[in-house]
């Protein structure tokens, strides 16, 4: 399976010193549904722990993830910085979900 990010998110990812190994065990998570919400449109919303803090400290990531084949991460934000992504960027990342990158 691919593993891939957007070039927002690996700089966010970098800045927030998120460890490759975090982001594999995320994805490892979201494949047996493990700390892991279905946006729909193949998006997930996905936990992601903070190095030394645990998950529930952590991060929340948006996946676009096609069963054994790749997984992009598309966005992330901290828990203490918003609870949740608003509607417009639901729909905004839903477009990835069903554009050419999906295929």
């Amino acid at each position: 399976m691919k593993k891939l990010c957007t070039k927002w998110f690996a700089r966010w990812a970098k800045n927030q010193n998120l460890s490759n190994n975090s982001l594999l065990e995320a994805i490892e998570n979201l494949e047996n549904r493990l700390s892991a919400i279905e946006l729909g449109g193949s998006l997930y919303k996905v936990r992601v722990k903070r190095v030394g803090k645990g998950k529930s400290t952590g991060f929340r990531t948006i996946v676009l993830y096609k069963k054994k084949d790749r997984a992009i991460f598309l966005y992330g934000f901290g828990k203490n910085e918003k609870s949740n992504i608003n509607t417009t960027e639901l729909l905004y990342f839903k477009k990835f979900g069903s554009g050419p990158i999906s295929a």
